[in-house]
């Protein structure tokens, strides 16, 4: 028996059908403990969530093929089988299920300002820095020597068994930490965490480098001897080993893997994890990025890129984004994570609801165009980005002209990076990045760029935010990270009012 799909007139979805064949046999269940508490948090708490062109929901996956119809349309579903001829064609009007709307329920970070997303936000809007030497190791030969090193006072207790700690690289501990953290954020205790459906809870984490520290303790260890390789120097050693650490911690069988497109590695695990809910393989979803790749041979390979800040002198400010004196981005550490779950479900958490929706393109104003054209958000409407500017002299200055090819000169439109306060976490700045955008909207506050002393100048100032936080009532923000290998994505980010 084939199955085919046809569209009514007035459908103008090219796979109308999509949607019927991931119908949401949803089995999460809620703690009323849950409730309770989430509703006292509806004050001053805020969630996010996709949104499509009508405003209902993400209904556009990878490549633009969309996954839920307009309401305009009428799916019908035609069965035929081999023997049959189109005469005795069999048509059944068959209805659209229910559109999924997305919401980012929790929130976790591991930086070297804080693994706490308050205290995170609190201290990008101080203009706090942690950037200092290196102090891991001996680099006194290397061009570079800068690093933000916060991360060494970072508490794992109650969040990774000594067991675990004690053989894991530093990227899947923190991975590990932003996880549960981001659980924590989102009321998802022991108790309720045993009440879900763990075959459809699923975890995407994104990572541009991996287990570098394990790899590298392996490539040591065999100028000994063969035998005195570590049996986690692989596993650990892999991109994926953060996903499936977390799911097996918390005992979760769902979709598990990972996504490496460089700097951008979280922003594609937001999407694919998204989509997995959109879809309804999934009841929540952790996603995100992390990476810890702060060894010898991680600083010599992007010293060699000529792409690290040489401001030795002067660490607090190696870091400045679209100054005239930039020279390189600093390099950070870190993971971030979101919790996402399913509007319907996640009614209780707040009336904040954040619409988002996520888009990658070949170049930067395509990318940026397509995620405004796809989700129905005017230019206008965009008053906030938060720039994946690294610092870095070329970088800063293209993202900057892609931006006002996009937007024009709308002077309601506030822009600065995150990367100016904590470095560039690589795989893990996108989710970070995405936790200060959202916390902004939260809040009513944007963060300082940092070191902005000297602006470029072929960017105007007056776009940027200066020294100083900033009160903006948020419209529509848009986060940016590009990677390595033309990897680019933008995150739209919204109020909802509930309706």
């Amino acid at each position: 028996m084939a199955t085919f799909s046809l569209q009514s007139p007035l459908c103008t979805s090219p796979i109308a059908n999509y949607w019927n064949d991931h119908a949401l046999m949803s089995s999460m269940l809620q703690s009323p403990k849950r409730h309770k508490k989430l509703i006292s948090r509806c004050n001053f708490g805020s969630t996010f969530c996709i949104r499509n062109k009508d405003g209902n929901g993400v209904g556009w996956g990878w490549g633009g093929l969309p996954h839920s119809p307009p309401h305009s349309s009428i799916n019908l579903v035609v069965a035929m089988s081999a023997t049959q001829s189109e005469n005795d064609l069999i048509i059944t009007e068959k209805k659209e299920p229910k559109e999924r709307r997305i919401v980012v329920t929790g929130l976790g970070v591991v930086t070297p300002l804080g693994d706490d997303a308050h205290l995170f936000h609190t201290n990008l809007l101080e203009g706090v820095t942690a950037i200092s030497d290196i102090q891991g190791f001996d680099c006194s030969e290397f061009s570079t020597m800068l690093d933000y090193i916060n991360l060494k006072s970072l508490s794992t207790d109650g969040w990774v068994s000594p067991k675990v700690g004690k053989k894991a690289d530093k990227y899947m501990i923190y991975a590990l930490v932003a996880g549960k953290k981001a659980l924590a954020d989102a009321g998802i205790t022991e108790q309720v965490s045993g009440e879900l459906d763990k075959r459809r809870c699923g975890v995407i984490i994104g990572s541009a480098m991996g287990g570098l520290h394990v790899l590298s303790d392996g490539f040591e260890a065999i100028k000994v001897s063969y035998k005195k390789m570590s049996p986690f120097c692989i596993p650990y050693s892999l991109t994926n080993t953060a996903s499936a650490a977390l799911a097996m911690d918390l005992g979760w069988t769902g979709p598990s893997y990972s996504i490496n497109t460089a700097c951008a590695s979280s922003n594609y695990s937001i999407l694919n994890a998204a989509n997995l809910r959109i879809k309804g393989d999934t009841d929540i979803m952790l996603c995100g990025g992390s990476d810890g790749a702060i060894i010898p041979a991680g600083i010599a390979g992007l010293v060699a890129c000529n792409v690290l800040s040489q401001r030795n002198s002067e660490p607090t400010k190696a870091a400045r984004p679209w100054d005239a004196d930039r020279d390189g981005f600093v390099m950070g550490k870190g993971a971030g994570v979101l919790l996402l779950e399913e509007l319907e479900q996640a009614k209780f958490i707040s009336a904040g609801v954040i619409y988002t929706f996520l888009k990658s393109g070949v170049g930067m104003v395509s990318c940026m165009e397509k995620a405004l054209a796809q989700s129905g958000v005017a230019k206008e409407d965009v008053n906030y980005i938060n720039a994946h500017a690294p610092s870095t002299r070329l970088g800063d200055l293209r993202e900057y002209q892609a931006v006002i090819r996009c937007f024009g000169k709308n002077p309601e439109l506030r822009m600065n990076s995150t990367k100016s306060l904590i470095g560039h976490l690589l795989g893990a700045s996108g989710t970070a990045e995405a936790v200060a955008t959202i916390k902004a909207i939260q809040t009513g506050w944007i963060h300082p760029n940092l070191n902005l002393e000297n602006p470029d100048k072929d960017v105007d100032a007056k776009v940027l935010v200066g020294p100083k936080k900033e009160r903006l009532d948020i419209k529509v923000a848009m986060s940016n990270s590009y990677g390595f290998g033309g990897h680019n994505s933008s995150i739209l980010f919204a109020p909802y009012k509930g309706n």
